[in-house]
């Protein structure tokens, strides 16, 4: 059977039930009508056999008996009752027309008489034989009668199981609805999570993940805002720094004077490429996109950062000593641990006088992978190591240039690989120490 096609769960299931009340209700309407034609008939019969034996008596020789003609054809009487003798004399018949068959196959058989089919009864006494005869029609038609009103309250009860299916659909798919509702009512900027208590067990996961969904997009949103409103802040001064300098640039009157201003020029556009660079580094991080974890040895991301930097070290005369267990293993993004770690060391760099000295260590306590970056600069105070993972949060009084997002993009990083980050004083070195504290893998 070919069911209309539609795009509703409703639909379906209504159509798919009511087809199901219809047919079993059909087929147990069928079962109960046969079952009771089988008992009808049965049960004819036995009353069929039980006045054949009431009789079994007999009647004797001289109470022959003969119906008047007063007595009709007999169409009132549901049974036809002959006795014969063993001689073949009638000695009882219930209608003057009943024309039975004299000698007859003892027990049930069926005969042909008065036009009509008839159900016929046979029982020999030994000197009398008894005929119990009933209409085949008349027979079946009381069956069937009898057949109906079994079938009769199976059918009566079709279209109040189909209401009753009707009711349970609608019922069961309300929590959609009123989900859809809920959705529908919402204007653009709402992204509000969605009540998920008394839902079914079915929808609950489809709620949980768009509520989910909402929240990604949420911090999207709110990382798309912060990332616009920190490039408006924080880019305003260097585009001005860059201003003054093409003035300076443009009234300088000797060779020495407009390369002094070219080089203050090309040092401002390098902190604002550096800056940009960071404020999308910081954007990309706090997006709350999902990337894929994998397993990364954070030693040789180490090693790889420590490489690129080493330029940088040297110009300023700083040593970097590493202690690298290698391989440690974390779960994580590669790309956003290496940003992690440039972001350390070049601070560490920046910060760490000339001819200094910087440890880098990697190692594994108590299952845990740890990073940990000290060096000998002037450390921070304890007031502001809460502070200094803030964005745009720069300790009062340092002569070093910078943004104030280096630490707080570690920050960043840190917590979407659920890594503790500790800042205190280095008793090695007796600068800073930053402490990166990765789950047990």
């Amino acid at each position: 059977m070919n069911l209309p096609y539609t795009h509703s769960l409703r639909a379906r299931l209504l159509w798919f039930l009511l087809i199901a009340v219809v047919a079993t209700a059909l087929l147990q309407a069928s079962m109960a009508y046969r079952a009771a034609l089988a008992e009808a008939d049965e049960l004819f019969d036995i009353q069929m056999r039980q006045m054949a034996l009431s009789l079994s008596p007999g009647i004797p020789q001289g109470g022959q008996l003969a119906p008047s003609e007063g007595q009709g054809d007999g169409d009132q009487f549901d049974f036809l009752v002959q006795v014969w003798t063993s001689d073949g004399l009638s000695l009882f018949r219930s209608t003057a027309h009943a024309a039975l068959p004299q000698r007859a196959v003892l027990g049930f058989s069926t005969i042909q008489a008065r036009g009509t089919t008839y159900r016929l009864f046979s029982f020999d006494t030994g000197a009398q034989v008894i005929q119990v005869a009933q209409d085949e029609h008349v027979r079946r038609t009381m069956a069937v009668k009898l057949a109906l009103r079994t079938v009769l309250p199976t059918l009566l009860l079709v279209p109040l199981l189909m209401a009753l299916v009707w009711w349970v659909v609608n019922s069961s798919l309300a929590p959609v609805a009123r989900v859809r509702q809920q959705v529908a009512a919402r204007d653009v900027a709402e992204l509000g999570e969605l009540a998920e208590d008394r839902l079914p067990d079915e929808i609950r996961p489809l709620v949980h993940e768009l509520n989910l969904l909402f929240r990604r997009v949420t911090q999207a949103f709110e990382a798309q805002k912060n990332f616009v409103a920190d490039a408006a802040h924080e880019l305003r001064t260097p585009l001005a720094a860059l201003k003054l300098q093409v003035q300076t640039l443009r009234r300088a009157g000797d060779d020495t004077s407009r390369d002094i201003a070219i080089t203050r020029l090309n040092a401002g556009i390098d902190r604002a490429s550096r800056l940009i660079e960071q404020l999308l580094v910081l954007a990309r991080q706090q997006s709350g996109a999902q990337v894929q974890l994998t397993a990364v040895d954070l030693g040789a991301s180490v090693k790889l950062v420590l490489a690129e930097l080493a330029l940088s070290a040297e110009a300023r005369q700083i040593a970097i000593d590493t202690l690298v267990d290698e391989p440690t293993w974390v779960s994580g993004q590669a790309e956003a641990l290496q940003i992690l770690v440039r972001n350390l060391v070049d601070n560490a760099i920046k910060y760490t006088p000339t001819a200094g000295r910087i440890l880098v260590t990697v190692l594994t306590e108590d299952g845990r992978p740890r990073l940990i970056v000290q060096d000998s600069g002037p450390g921070i105070t304890p007031a502001d190591r809460s502070r200094v993972l803030d964005r745009f949060y720069r300790v009062v009084g340092s002569e070093v240039s910078g943004s104030g997002l280096g630490l707080a993009i570690v920050k960043t990083i840190a917590d979407g690989h659920q890594a503790r980050v500790t800042l205190d004083q280095s008793e090695q070195l007796g600068g800073l120490r930053v402490t990166l504290e990765f789950p047990a893998t």
